[in-house]
């Protein structure tokens, strides 16, 4: 192999040795995982697919990708009470996450959505195919997927969630008429919820009773609707009421979490700094699929258990997702004043959601490894021969290490872990790759993408 001097090598740009000079890539492309990705949606995609449906590219041939122009334009708002670290995360992360309606509610523990953009075309998925997110969480992978026109199946054991995802997707092209009005009759709007949903407890996690036992019985008669099966039957006026009912009450939902956590602002500022935000993210979004929407995927969001998926064998494309991070955050006690409003039973809930199940850590362990193997199995079951699942997962070798009794070094990490499960069930282990955790870094500093091939 031919050398170079130092100087010449220290001139090379290495995007230039990767990337065609027609096909730009984003500004801010710093991690190497991202730099990964984009080199696979490059060999992978056609010129109108990466202009299309790529996630690390600004522009193909000097058009600029659609990626570029949902997340350009007016930064996104803040309440005025934001940190700067806060803001300073957004303008950092403008093309990474906050764009799209992914921005509504900060669903701990999320996805960035262009990270899942980016696995979903290296996955080799393609407009009209069906992807499964079988814990969808707050509906990273579906809202991304209708985005790319894709179609998705989103299925989570939590009733909030699934209220999440499809209140995030319907803001996608909903009227938004009635929620600018509602904005400027923000303190009659608030109350209205204050009391039907009731106020926060302020530093306090501990809830009253649940109201009633029968879910969504709190919610105006119409608004049930939106938690219906068949949404499509539903009238437009019928479906417009809906829509904005829902997009208003996870405002007030946003607004109550933040209230709990803290007291630099009225409960009522911050419902209408977060409404203003929600009409905002929604306004810009639906500016630029403008013309576009019956290019966009459907989605099916369902309640449901990823041990027992309500899907026929074979019948998804392609499946992303995320084992719950439940050595790190109790998803059932962070969400526990949504939950409670929707008439949910929080301690049965807990029973069935995976990683929550079991006392103590090692008890909890124990449970984790036999209710991911059965989530596999079904993966497994509902997959296309010769396509692909990725999961993302992360572990803490400080809390596994005291489980098993050995020095954190020497823990196998979840990533090991699931992908030798997933071997049980038909699946090979094609790539491999790590990327830094931000958010949670205090008690997971790495975690790990999987790409797991369905055997022929």
């Amino acid at each position: 192999m031919e050398t170079c001097t130092v100087v010449n090598a220290l001139a090379q740009n290495l995007k230039a040795r990767l990337f065609p000079p027609e096909r730009r890539v984003l500004p801010n492309l710093n991690d190497f995982y991202e730099l990964e990705l984009a080199f696979y949606e490059n060999l992978i995609l056609d010129d109108e697919g990466l202009e299309q449906r790529g996630a690390y590219f600004a522009s193909v041939n000097g058009k600029p990708t659609r990626h570029f122009l949902i997340c350009t334009g007016n930064p996104l708002k803040l309440p005025d009470h934001s940190s700067s670290r806060l803001k300073s995360f957004f303008e950092k992360n403008i093309f990474r996450t906050g764009y799209g309606t992914h921005g509504l509610f900060p669903y701990r523990g999320k996805f960035h959505p262009q990270m899942i953009k980016g696995i979903i075309n290296v996955m080799g998925l393609k407009p009209g195919e069906t992807v499964l997110d079988p814990m969808m969480g707050s509906g990273t992978v579906s809202a991304e997927a209708t985005l790319m026109g894709i179609n998705s199946v989103g299925v989570d054991a939590s009733p909030f969630c699934r209220f999440m995802t499809q209140t995030k997707i319907d803001a996608l092209t909903m009227s938004l008429t009635r929620a600018k009005g509602a904005l400027g009759n923000s303190e009659e709007v608030f109350e209205y919820f204050k009391g039907r949903v009731g106020m926060p407890l302020i530093g306090g996690k501990e809830r009253r009773p649940a109201p009633t036992s029968e879910g969504m019985a709190a919610m105006e008669t119409v608004a049930e609707y939106a938690m219906a099966r068949d949404r499509e039957k539903l009238t437009k006026e019928d479906r417009d009421t809906s829509d904005t009912y829902n997009f208003l009450l996870l405002a007030y939902l946003d607004s109550a979490g933040y209230a709990e956590r803290s007291t630099r602002k009225a409960p009522l500022e911050q419902f209408r700094s977060i409404l203003e935000r929600y009409v905002f993210v929604a306004e810009k979004i639906q500016a630029v699929l403008k013309g576009v929407e019956s290019e966009l995927g459907q989605a099916r969001i369902l309640q449901g258990d990823a041990r027992s998926l309500p899907l026929e064998d074979q019948s998804v494309h392609g499946i992303v997702f995320s084992p719950p991070y439940s050595f790190a955050v109790d998803y059932v006690k962070n969400d526990s004043f949504h939950l409670n409003f929707l008439g949910v039973d929080v301690q049965d809930l807990r029973t069935r959601m995976v990683g929550l199940r079991g006392g103590k850590l090692a008890e909890k362990f124990e449970f984790y490894k036999d209710d991911m193997n059965k989530v596999l199995a079904e993966c497994g079951r509902v997959l296309r021969k010769n396509r692909f699942c990725a999961i993302i997962v992360g572990t803490n070798s400080n809390q596994l290490g005291k489980v098993l009794g050995l020095p954190p070094e020497n823990v196998p990490g979840l990533h090991s872990v699931l992908a030798e499960m997933a071997e049980g069930h038909g699946f090979r282990l094609v790539k491999e790759m790590s990327r830094p955790i931000t958010g949670l870094s205090n008690t997971m500093r790495r975690e790990y993408i999987l790409m797991l091939e369905k055997r022929g």
